[in-house]
C-alpha cells in the first residue's frame, strides 16, 4: 500500500522522498523505511544482494523486481504489488507508475526478484 501513495511522484536522480521525487532505488527504500522500518540501501545493486531470491512463480507483493535497463544487470528495481504488475519509478521526464511483468519490454529485461521480510 504505501508503494501506492507514490503513484505520480516525479522521478529525479538521487531522489529518496516524495518531497524531492524519487529514483527507482529511492522509491524502494523510502517504501521499505515508511511500511516497515526497514532502512534500505540507496542503491540497486546493493538492493539486490538483500534479502532472499525468488522466482517469477514465488513472487508475493512486496517483492523486490530487477531489470537491466542500461545494458548492465541490476540496473532498475520496482516493487511488486500483485497481479503481475509492479510499481517504480521509470526515468527523467516521468512519474511513479504501475507496469505489467509480461510487457515485453520488462520481459525481456528481467534480472531476478527479492523477498525481504518485514519485522514480526
Amino acid at each position: 500500500m504505501q508503494a501506492l501513495l507514490a503513484l505520480g511522484d516525479d522521478y529525479r536522480y538521487g531522489g529518496e522522498s516524495p518531497r524531492t521525487g524519487f529514483d527507482c532505488s529511492g522509491l524502494v527504500a523510502h517504501v521499505f523505511e515508511q511500511a516497515w522500518g526497514i532502512r534500505l540501501p540507496h542503491s540497486v545493486q546493493a538492493q539486490s544482494e538483500v534479502g532472499t531470491p525468488v522466482s517469477l512463480a514465488q513472487l508475493q507483493p512486496g517483492d523486490l523486481v530487477f531489470y537491466d535497463t542500461q545494458h548492465r544487470p541490476y540496473s532498475h528495481v520496482g516493487i511488486y504489488i500483485g497481479g503481475g504488475r509492479f510499481v517504480h519509478a521509470p526515468k527523467t521526464g516521468a512519474q511513479v507508475r504501475i507496469e505489467e511483468l509480461r510487457n515485453r519490454y520488462w520481459a525481456s529485461r528481467f534480472d531476478g526478484a527479492r523477498r525481504i521480510q518485514p519485522p514480526p
